[in-house]
């Protein structure tokens, strides 16, 4: 059977929710969002999971999800940690805030050998997705810079309790991606979006928008791009106490110097997620209808 993994990042936890309370029970026996895209994964083929952590969730973390979870399926933790730089670079002072997303998929650059998935781990993706994604790293060749992306429509992607932040998706008519823009404090209103990203202004977006949600196809050969990319936001940016080498800009970079081609794998479930303590009912009640329709057992494992 060919190695698929999927890479849960699971480093920022509670950074906007307070405290680690996405770890709290959402299903109707008692699951987590995560152990919803880990089934999903598992039946879709998948067949090894990361988990990026911090050190300091790893027994909160292992109690809750990873012990029970490595009883189904190979599991191996990366820890993302603030001080881990390449060589001759160090923490500015004052600086609190992780490195971002890109870092945190660099951290398994030394056990990741095989095609790999990425995802958020307080997001509900849907089954499609990640059949989408998972058959098209198995067809690929795994020294190809050809990736993929589960492209959500922006609409179903929007929380009725604040703000969110999307990579809203440019692609071109082959269904590749061509640019993806950061797009910040967006949220529905009336028959569009709009984001308040700049101050005193508001720009619309159409609902019907791809939006990337941080779901990702790579092949190993990523991972030294990724590092090679590190190194220059570290030299330009590091100073800095609050920016991030977030993965989908350095994807985006990667398109633009021709050494990466992104698919947009569309796909039409509806996404939920914790990011707003107010979410936590309105993802039990979703949780509850999608096992009425027998989407999902009642006990998942």
């Amino acid at each position: 059977m060919e190695k698929t993994t999927l890479v849960i990042m699971a480093a920022g936890l509670g950074s906007r929710y307070g405290g680690i309370k996405q770890l709290e029970p959402v299903g109707v026996s008692g699951e987590i969002i995560m152990d919803y895209s880990i089934y999903d994964a598992i039946k879709a083929g998948f067949n090894k999971i990361i988990f990026i952590i911090r050190k300091d969730l790893e027994k909160d973390f292992k109690e809750v999800i990873g012990d029970r979870i490595s009883r189904i399926i190979e599991v191996e933790y990366a820890f993302q940690e603030m001080t881990d730089l390449p060589e001759g670079f160090t923490v500015p002072e004052g600086r609190t805030k992780p490195w971002g997303t890109g870092q945190a998929v660099l951290c398994c650059k030394n056990i990741i050998k095989e095609p790999f998935a990425v995802i958020n781990a307080d997001d509900y993706y849907g089954s499609e997705a990640f059949v989408k994604v998972h058959d098209y790293l198995t067809k690929a060749d795994e020294k190809s810079t050809d990736y993929c992306m589960a492209g959500f429509v922006l609409g179903n992607t929007l929380s009725e309790n604040g703000t969110v932040t999307r990579g809203v998706c440019q692609v071109d008519q082959e269904g590749y991606l061509v640019d993806i823009k950061e797009t910040k404090s967006i949220q529905k209103k009336g028959e569009s979006a709009v984001s308040g990203e700049k101050e005193g202004e508001e720009t619309l977006i159409d609902l019907s928008s791809p939006v990337s949600m941080n779901m990702w196809g790579f092949m190993p050969g990523l991972l030294p791009k990724l590092e090679t990319g590190f190194v220059s936001f570290l030299k330009t940016e590091g100073k800095e106490l609050k920016t991030e080498y977030l993965l989908p800009e350095e994807v985006g970079r990667l398109i633009k110097k021709g050494e990466a081609s992104v698919k947009v794998l569309s796909t039409n479930d509806k996404w939920f997620g914790v990011t707003y303590k107010e979410d936590k009912p309105v993802v039990m009640d979703s949780i509850r209808e999608l096992v009425k329709k027998g989407i999902y057992p009642e006990k998942l494992f």
